[in-house]
């Protein structure tokens, strides 16, 4: 019988995993479609493939107009806004300084929670392996290495990290821990994502595609893997540990892509990155620390919501 520790381990690692090559599949992508058709076809197909799931396991999506509304809400936080956040900021902002100003997500998760109420577990080691984590972050990309860290592009992926954190925060209170299944929640929400990402298509998504094997092979991954169990994963987080440390887990982003560089692509890693990767590590081991002998009193665990009753076990 595997436990929840275990199991909490296995999903960040799988999410971390998906999300770390996240702009590995997107790049092969775009080499056949144009950015507004990648965010659109990954919404539509990994909509699609959780909408599969649910049918298949007798699950239906919400009828009501306030789960919808919440959903439609959450989609644009997490889903809409910060795409097209990125996309303007990186025009200009170099991918070292993009990383750092990304793997802001997780402090800004810290400060939502304490301004909300919603972070009541905030203990020195936990706070201590945030900061720690962003510590390791900044010594791999090394920002003072590359330039616009102070520019309007770059407001706009601090903007984009901070918009990802609140879509956690906001779909902790209220989204989960209603009854609703976490494969619900997760279908409906890449639905009203693909509706937002629709409206993109108008900028550049009409033109015809440059269609090859390796372009759609890419689209179909990023789609399944890297969208649509990466929300169904990251919904789990919240519901189980608190936005937060579903939030944390953005800093093992930098430590997969350079693992990723490594293996696929010959890029070399130096001492520092190295460096880096062993306190990223190293934070985010202390921000999931807990005393075995802690036991968590209701309404105590994180920022997690405690479970209605009677909710039915999600899936």
């Amino acid at each position: 019988m595997i436990s929840d520790g275990a199991r909490n381990l296995v999903r960040v690692g799988v999410l971390a995993l998906l999300w770390g090559s996240t702009f590995l599949w997107i790049s092969v992508a775009l080499d056949g479609f144009s950015p507004a058709q990648v965010t659109f076809a990954r919404c539509v197909l990994g909509a699609a493939a959780l909408l599969l799931v649910c049918r298949l396991g007798g699950h239906r999506l919400p009828t009501d107009r306030s789960t919808w509304r919440h959903l439609s809400v959450a989609a644009l936080l997490c889903n809409a806004l910060p795409f097209a956040l990125f996309s303007i900021g990186q025009r200009t902002v170099e991918s070292g300084t993009a990383g750092v100003l990304n793997a802001t997500t997780p402090l800004w998760a810290l400060l939502l929670g304490l301004a909300s109420g919603a972070e009541r577990d905030l203990r020195p080691i936990r706070l201590g392996g945030l900061l720690l984590g962003f510590a390791g972050v900044v010594t791999i990309f090394a920002p003072w290495r590359h330039g616009g860290l102070v520019s309007w592009n770059a407001l706009a992926i601090l903007g984009a990290a901070a918009s990802y954190a609140a879509a956690f925060a906001y779909m902790g209170r209220t989204l989960v821990g209603r009854g609703v299944p976490t494969i619900v929640l997760s279908s409906a929400q890449l639905l009203a994502a693909a509706g937002w990402s629709a409206l993109f298509l108008p900028v550049g998504g009409l033109d015809a595609p440059q269609v090859t094997v390796t372009s759609v092979g890419a689209l179909v991954v990023l789609a399944l893997g890297c969208t649509a169990l990466t929300f169904h994963l990251t919904y789990k987080i919240i519901t189980h540990e608190g936005a937060t440390n579903a939030a944390s887990v953005g800093y093992l982003l930098p430590v997969v892509s350079v693992a990723l560089g490594a293996l696929l692509l010959d890029e070399p890693v130096t001492l520092r990155m190295t460096a880096g990767m062993i306190v990223v590590l190293l934070g985010v081991g202390m921000t999931r620390w807990r005393p075995r002998r802690q036991v968590a009193a209701p309404g105590r665990t994180g920022d997690r919501l405690p479970e209605p009753a009677g909710a039915p076990e999600r899936s």
